[in-house]
């Protein structure tokens, strides 16, 4: 092969690679397909993530209201009836943010592994997954925390051990 054909090669290569690119870039600007939305929210649901994010609207109307008071206690009643008429009207929104969270899933799992993951939730073991997971997750955690706590403990001592060696005492 001379010079001539390699640079040909070489064209035709950067040009494949470049609609590879390309088409990779447009499918991602379309977004998921509406079947791994639909997983993707079966999922989320599933494992309670859609009324793990039930407080947060009415938080955010109490959030809002709380900041009027203190500057016009004398509105507490009217800012509560205006706080519970934003509670009926922004109920809906909490679809809202389950498509946002479902397409957070769904670009991070294609629509066949979100469908496994779906089928494995509803399985025995699966739903034995969601009762039970948040309380090894606390235990966990706490242990984690006490274990912290007591390496913490260890490495301080070590600190004022080799400190005192350099002649520090701490």
């Amino acid at each position: 092969m001379n010079f001539r054909s390699l640079n040909r090669l070489a064209l035709i290569a950067a040009l494949a690679l470049g609609c590879v690119v390309m088409a990779g870039a447009a499918r991602a600007q379309q977004g998921p397909s509406p079947g791994a939305l639909a997983a993707a929210k079966e999922l989320v649901t599933l494992k309670g993530g859609a009324a793990m994010f039930d407080p947060l609207i009415p938080g955010v109307i109490e959030s809002a209201k709380n900041q009027f008071i203190p500057t016009n206690p004398q509105l507490s009643k009217p800012l509560a009836e205006v706080a519970a008429q934003l509670h009926k009207e922004y109920a809906p929104k909490r679809a809202e943010l389950l498509d946002i969270v479902a397409t957070i899933y769904a670009r991070h799992f294609t629509e066949a592994e979100l469908k496994d993951i779906v089928a494995f939730y509803k399985t025995p073991a699966g739903k034995k997954m969601i009762t039970a997971e948040p309380a090894a997750i606390k235990e966990s955690l706490d242990a984690a925390q006490s274990w912290a706590n007591e390496f913490s403990d260890v490495v301080l001592q070590r600190f004022r051990t080799e400190m005192q060696k350099k002649g520090y005492k701490l």
